[in-house]
């Protein structure tokens, strides 16, 4: 009996340290998902003086029933739209549904979207630009940050589909997935948004602080097909017909954040 006992909490304790482990490299893994953000690029949250919404992208919980009616086909269906009208619908299972055969045709749709290149492009657009000339001056002159006008920063994607809206919103969940960013496919500096992150214009010397807005370059392979609900007595199923894959890619702006490029020169430019 007592070596019974030792021998069980050898396993416990064994299983314990095994756990720990686990976890340890599920956070180690979480963590290298996290996209390194360089120190020129700065978050203005607090300084922008246009309040950005945040994007309501929720990953779309399926119901009891979509889970069961999704099993059904060795399709991925992954379309937030999609599964949102498969849970606000039902059918109902009835003994007296013997010898009942119908095909419902649910319509064609973007089914899932698989990434294959997630990457950023910290100067994607130039919004502002600071400028100063201490050609006359005698000692250093700071330049600072500040928008001269509101800036409109659109993202989008690189070619044509269909629904795009709903090829947007996988798109846009895959990226923010892969970078934990903030992301949109619009975002809003407003005129005045100031950060107190000083530069030094030497003298006899021109200075430029250009101001950029980042996003990410999202790239990868959406699959379409024409999507049906076939009921056979008592039993429901999803049938995919016509299933097609295309390439695409999108620019996704970052919500908040700006990228810095300092520049003294003797020479105007």
């Amino acid at each position: 009996m007592k070596q019974l006992r030792l021998a069980a909490i050898f396993i416990l304790v064994f299983t314990m340290m095994c756990l720990h482990v686990s976890a340890e490299k599920k956070t180690t893994s979480e963590k290298k998902k996290q996209l390194a953000i360089p120190s020129s690029v700065l978050h203005i949250g607090k300084e922008n003086t246009y309040s950005n919404s945040d994007e309501d992208l929720p990953n779309l919980e399926p119901s009891e029933w979509t889970k069961e009616i999704l099993k059904t086909t060795n399709v991925k269906i992954e379309n937030p739209n999609l599964i949102r009208m498969l849970n606000e619908s039902a059918v109902n299972k009835t003994p007296f549904a013997i010898g009942l055969r119908a095909t419902i045709y649910l319509g064609e749709w973007p089914l899932n979207y698989e990434s294959i290149e997630t990457i950023p492009n910290w100067q994607y657009q130039k919004i502002n630009t600071n400028y100063y000339d201490n050609r006359g001056g005698n000692t250093n002159y700071q330049v600072h940050y500040v928008q001269e006008v509101q800036k409109v920063v659109k993202g989008g994607l690189t070619a044509k589909v269909d629904k795009a809206d709903d090829v947007r919103k996988m798109m846009l969940l895959k990226a923010m997935s892969a970078t934990n960013l903030p992301l949109s496919f619009e975002t809003v500096i407003g005129a005045g948004t100031k950060k107190e992150q000083r530069y030094n214009i030497p003298p006899q010397r021109l200075g430029y602080l250009y101001t950029y807005a980042p996003a990410i370059s999202e790239k990868g392979k959406v699959t379409s097909g024409e999507v049906y609900l076939v009921i056979k007595g008592s039993k429901r199923s999803i049938m995919v017909k016509n299933i097609t894959s295309q390439g695409i890619g999108a620019w996704i702006p970052l919500q908040d954040y700006v990228s810095f490029s300092f520049n003294a020169t003797n020479q105007p430019r």
